[in-house]
């Protein structure tokens, strides 16, 4: 059985994920109060006719809206364990600006907000789903993440799972636009030398070979490169026997085109010469490739 747990914050994008996991063949049922969890699993894995996997692909999704059960779920989840039923954790993050904007477009209501304010139901919400995020296999942060690709980065978690690995999502960002709340590794690259100011590089990106070849051109972009991919080799098997279903890695310069890119690219391919799945994503490589003749560096 491929058992799937979907939560986190409102707004943050499960709705989405249903409607991908949907298409996907899983059998998915909403707002679950924690404590029918193990009982609903062990029916639906045994079936009305006693014969396993009745139901191959089962997702829930649990969240702030069972209010006084949630506290529950770590109980429910040890019942789980308790069966020997394989699962994953799916956490849906995003920024509280995000949140409160996807709230005013859509108008609809915060679970939560019945007497409070919009900013006060979401800090409550995080409080009370810290225990259940800590217990997370995996975060995904939708604060600057389409719907399609909150289904390719959903997809390939899943398809790491059954594969009975790990996915590694490997991001470069601008410093500039913030910094995504669910990276396990944040990397500052501000310190390589900046191609920005290099007039015949500012207009190209870190996934060109001119760009790259400036900065391999330097001491420090290797042994920077060898160092967080040594680091990566060493920490990555025993995040794999604790049962972590992904890393999700950051390197960040000013504006996320150049040093960024580079560093991504970079320790992605050689993370995957190493015999691991990665996701390789660029998240602001193309946020001002308009407003380049501007003096601003990244």
């Amino acid at each position: 059985m491929e058992l799937i747990i979907l939560t986190g914050m409102s707004g943050a994008g499960k709705s989405a994920a249903v409607r991908y996991l949907e298409d996907e063949g899983f059998f998915c049922m909403d707002n679950m109060p924690p404590y029918v969890l193990p009982d609903l699993v062990n029916g639906f894995y045994k079936g009305r006719s006693g014969e396993a996997f009745t139901v191959s692909k089962l997702a829930f999704v649990v969240d702030v809206r069972s209010q006084e059960y949630l506290d529950g779920f770590s109980d429910a989840m040890a019942q789980i364990d308790e069966m020997g039923i394989p699962y994953k954790i799916i956490f849906f993050e995003a920024s509280d600006n995000v949140l409160i904007q996807r709230y005013q477009e859509t108008r609809r209501k915060h679970p939560l907000a019945k007497n409070r304010s919009l900013t006060s139901a979401i800090a409550l919400e995080r409080s009370k789903l810290q225990n259940v995020r800590s217990m997370a296999t995996s975060v995904l942060d939708t604060t600057m993440m389409s719907e399609s690709k909150l289904r390719k980065n959903l997809g390939e978690i899943i398809d790491a799972d059954e594969a009975g690995g790990m996915v590694i999502f490997v991001e470069s960002f601008g410093f500039k636009y913030g910094v995504s709340v669910d990276f396990d590794y944040c990397f500052d690259a501000r310190f390589l030398p900046n191609p920005y100011y290099v007039p015949e590089l500012r207009n190209q990106t870190g996934a060109d070979e001119d760009v790259s070849n400036y900065l391999e051109g330097f001491k420090e972009t290797g042994e920077f490169i060898g160092k967080v991919t040594d680091l990566m080799k060493f920490t990555i098997p025993f995040y794999i026997n604790e049962g972590k279903g992904s890393i999700h890695i950051g390197f960040g310069c000013t504006g996320g085109r150049h040093r960024s890119v580079y560093c991504a690219t970079k320790v992605a391919s050689l993370l995957e010469e190493a015999g691991y799945k990665c996701v390789l994503h660029h998240r602001d490589i193309d946020k001002e490739a308009a407003r380049y003749g501007k003096a601003e560096g990244n």
